[in-house]
């Protein structure tokens, strides 16, 4: 299921999911969305499927196939090399959730990141006024109790 509406916030557009493989196609769907360069917020708590979302939106760049997209965790990025309508894509997927501090966060180089070919996606990121800063949209990923979630996508204008 998806709804569309325009608020003062900008395009807010909510999918229903009733698991995981609903989830890919869900970024699989975003992609058509989700303009370069775009700096996005990805919100939800432990194992709602915030990398299971990121898996559909790589398959849909021709990035990486969904098994092959892991949580960035530990290594805190992962990069992917695709295409939308034929053009090159960065997309960049980060996991913040380690990272106390602002200055930890500045060795990431995020300012480099934001290139007009790029869609850079931050788990966690939400931690971090810097980040909610640069950001021009946020994904929220909520359980609606079993698989069943809710995703909802605010893009600013």
């Amino acid at each position: 299921m998806t709804s569309s509406t325009a608020t003062a916030e900008g395009r807010i557009r909510e999918f229903t999911t009733q698991s995981g493989a609903d989830t890919v196609a869900v970024g699989r769907k975003l992609v058509k969305l989700l303009e370069p360069p775009q700096f996005l917020l990805l919100s939800g708590e432990l194992g709602t499927g915030k990398t299971t979302l990121v898996k559909g939106i790589a398959q849909a760049l021709d990035a990486a196939e969904p098994d092959e997209v892991t949580s960035p965790t530990f290594t805190l990025m992962h990069e992917y090399l695709g295409s939308r309508n034929g053009k090159p894509v960065k997309l960049y997927h980060l996991d913040v959730y380690r990272l106390e501090s602002e200055r930890q966060l500045e060795t990431l180089g995020l300012d480099d990141l934001l290139t007009p070919d790029a869609l850079v996606i931050v788990e966690w990121g939400e931690k971090f006024k810097s980040i909610r800063k640069r950001a021009t949209g946020e994904i929220v990923i909520a359980s609606e109790g079993g698989d069943a979630r809710k995703i909802t996508v605010t893009l600013k204008e």
